[in-house]
């Protein structure tokens, strides 16, 4: 009796295994129904750059879109999103960001953003005058993904400001992060 019954529970933890394994990478369903407020804290992210960076006003930033930690050439719309959202803080606080879709020099990688992760595009960023460039990269662990932003310095490669922050995975940053 007492083999059977672990035997049936046994069955039943291996029928419950694979559901659990689809939603592993980008956290688990069906959790507190509290979302993150992505838009502040990007804008957080933002100020946390700006307070420590010695930009000039007059002078332009790239901001290059969020990638993967695991494979650099690659974004999602989560990436695209929140980089779009660091230049709107950056512009809203007065630094003027170059838009680098409009350069024809600058190679766009269609359904990633702008890369700036490469040495061809860090000169393209010199020959335009751009005093910095805003780098970052993401990764999703669990149920949380985490960012990592950096102010680099077009003179010299330099980073000159750096912000790390999380978000809980919720069903609007799983959304984001499947979209290509």
């Amino acid at each position: 009796m007492k083999r059977r019954a672990s035997l049936l529970a046994l069955l039943a933890l291996a029928a419950a295994m694979p559901g659990c394994a689809h939603y592993y990478y980008y956290g688990e369903r069906g959790g507190p129904a509290v979302r993150s407020d992505v838009l502040q804290t990007n804008y957080e992210a933002a100020d946390r750059l700006l307070q420590t960076a010695p930009l000039d006003p007059r002078r332009s930033v790239i901001v290059a879109t969020l990638v993967s930690v695991d494979h650099l050439g690659e974004s999602s719309r989560l990436g695209r999103m929140f980089s779009e959202q660091i230049a709107s803080r950056f512009v809203q606080r007065g630094v003027p960001v170059s838009e680098v879709r409009l350069r024809e020099q600058l190679a766009l990688q269609p359904g990633q953003g702008e890369l700036l992760l490469s040495r061809e595009k860090r000169e393209d960023s010199e020959n335009h005058d751009d005093q910095a460039e805003v780098v970052g990269t993401y990764a999703v662990s669990g149920g949380m993904g985490y960012l990592s932003r950096k102010l680099v310095s077009t003179q010299g490669n330099q980073v000159v400001a750096a912000t790390d922050y999380a978000l809980p995975v919720d069903d609007n940053l799983r959304g984001l992060l499947r979209g290509r």
